[in-house]
């Protein structure tokens, strides 16, 4: 299926296959795990301040970078509200000449589209008639608009259901969007949360 006529549930399926897959794993266990001593290195003794601290120092570091909030990419401003309701195939000319980015800059993008243009959470809908989008309509807009391959929006949407596993959710992206009582505030938390793990790995 071609990036024109995809559904957001195809890029929902097309992220969790990729989630479960081995490579996908081995990237996530590399980035999630505190790297393994050397063989035959001695684990230095905490510091006396260290001993003060009533939780770990990964902790404290994880809880302060959850506290930045993610950077808006610094591109060219989306179309108005005209350009929230038309078809996304009459933003393809928006793609020409425009490098591939980083999922997490991908992720960036999406979460302007959310802002800017609106969240919704109708099933199997890319938009409604006010031209909000649901968590992967967004993915699929922010690609539409020429931020990122095909790749690179299945790599975003895979990051976000790695970042659903570790808030427990085991379910796709969509009936994560249109779960009862599920607001925008939360859907914009998962995209941070999705873009600083997506960025902390590099990606």
């Amino acid at each position: 299926m071609t990036p024109s006529t995809r559904a957001p549930d195809d890029l929902d399926r097309a992220a969790a296959a990729l989630h479960d897959t081995a490579a996908w794993q081995e990237i996530v266990r590399h980035w999630d795990l505190p790297p393994a001593p050397e063989p035959g290195v001695k684990k230095p003794e905490p510091e006396d301040w260290r001993r003060l601290l009533s939780v770990p120092v990964d902790q404290l570091v994880a809880t302060a970078l959850d506290a930045i909030p993610a950077t808006p990419p610094a591109e060219r401003p989306l179309p108005g509200r005209l350009g929230a309701i038309l078809p996304d195939r009459l933003h393809t000319w928006r793609r020409l000449g425009q490098p591939d980015v980083r999922p997490s800059v991908h992720l960036a993008h999406a979460r302007r589209v959310l802002v800017e243009w609106g969240w919704q959470n109708r099933p199997y809908r890319l938009r409604d008639a006010r031209g909000a989008r649901c968590l992967c309509g967004a993915l699929l807009t922010a690609h539409r608009l020429g931020h990122g391959s095909t790749d690179t929006m299945n790599r975003s949407a895979a990051w976000i259901v790695t970042e659903l596993r570790a808030q427990g959710w085991t379910g796709l992206i969509g009936p994560w969007n249109r779960a009862p009582g599920r607001t925008a505030e939360q859907a914009l938390a998962l995209v941070d949360a999705t873009i600083r793990r997506a960025a902390h790995a590099g990606e």
